[in-house]
């Protein structure tokens, strides 16, 4: 009987398709909350290290590389210290039993205070093991990861990339307290399913659905009356809906460039020319139908500034709540405005 060798993680490696990023990095359970920015500067150190990863080496990065369209380098620094002091729960085997091994994502660091500097950085040694130790990976498409807009639409997405090239398997069930764990809600928060559904698992399927190469969906099961599992569903997009995914990802860019250069641009669509609609936000999904129903879009840049000043927020959700609020009263003068300061109001009463 032939026996065959496992294949590691670690084997694998970055390319124009996508980063690298273990599986066991992907279905942990965050015991202290990360953002949407801590995420991606994470799965950008996990790059940058790869060929050494498993190795008891430091590892250096240029901050500039970190910030994305951020200009300054404290989010970078506020990221960092959240990734040291994060602690995670991750599934293993040891022994040939199940178990959960707490560990630390990041170890020390040295970083330059020179805007242009570089940073130093350590993978801890018992996260090295379980690198060196994996067998699954997902490859992230690196202009997804910047394009979604919620840490629990970026969790989605890995999820999905982790078990998408899976022959035998189309589906797999979480219990709700799991799952919750696995995408990132704070303890405390969202605690009904009708919530997490509305303001987490709806806005995260959509986008998901809307820039990745899979169409997915999160089912309620249910115990009785009560929702106590979820199941996860995933197939590849046709040929047309990998399509539709490219010009989502090509209206961001679009968007960024458009804004910068302070113009409008025609946007080449099917057999047609079209002006990229105020719906199509850059870095964002489109705007969801639900909410025409409750008035006109806003000014695209209206969207853009409440993206840059509340990252990690669903703001479709929020405008939602907010037209839910303006009901009854009399119309704003400025709906532009009048939606950014509910957003600062909204942010502060309910932290991500």
């Amino acid at each position: 009987m032939t026996m065959v060798s496992p294949v590691y993680t670690v084997e694998a490696r970055s390319n124009a398709d996508g980063l690298i990023k273990p599986g066991e990095l992907i279905d942990l359970v965050e015991v202290t909350p990360l953002t949407l920015n801590d995420r991606r500067i994470y799965n950008q150190l996990l790059e940058n290290a790869w060929d050494a990863i498993d190795k008891p080496v430091t590892h250096v990065i240029a901050k500039s590389s970190l910030r994305g369209s951020h200009n300054s380098n404290d989010r970078v620094g506020d990221s960092l210290e959240r990734l040291m002091s994060a602690v995670v729960k991750v599934s293993v085997i040891w022994e040939g039993e199940p178990a959960i091994e707490r560990v630390q994502l990041l170890g020390g660091n040295l970083e330059s205070m020179r805007p242009d500097g570089m940073l130093e950085y350590e993978i801890p040694a018992r996260l090295r093991k379980i690198i060196r130790n994996s067998q699954i990976f997902a490859r992230l498409k690196r202009e997804v990861m910047f394009a979604l807009s919620s840490k629990y639409a970026l969790t989605l997405y890995e999820m999905v990339q982790k078990r998408g090239n899976l022959r035998w398997k189309a589906s797999e069930r979480f219990t709700l307290d799991s799952f919750r764990g696995i995408i990132g809600v704070p303890r405390g928060k969202l605690s009904s399913w009708s919530n997490l559904r509305l303001r987490a698992i709806d806005p995260a399927v959509a986008e998901v659905n809307a820039l990745s190469d899979f169409m997915v969906e999160v089912l309620p099961v249910k115990t009785g009356r009560a929702v106590t599992h979820v199941e996860l569903r995933w197939w590849r997009k046709d040929g047309d809906a990998t399509g539709a995914a490219d010009r989502a990802l090509q209206f961001s860019k679009v968007g960024r460039r458009t804004k910068a250069e302070g113009r409008t641009e025609q946007v080449e669509v099917g057999q047609g020319t079209h002006t990229t609609p105020s719906s199509i936000l850059p870095g964002l999904r489109p705007r969801p139908a639900w909410l025409d129903s409750r008035g006109v879009a806003l000014q695209t840049e209206t969207y853009e500034t409440a993206r840059l000043r509340h990252p990690g927020y669903d703001i479709y959700f929020v405008e939602g709540e907010w037209r839910a609020w303006a009901q009854g009263k009399e119309p704003a003068r400025d709906p532009d405005r009048a939606f950014l300061a509910f957003f600062r109001r909204y942010a502060e009463d309910n932290p991500i």
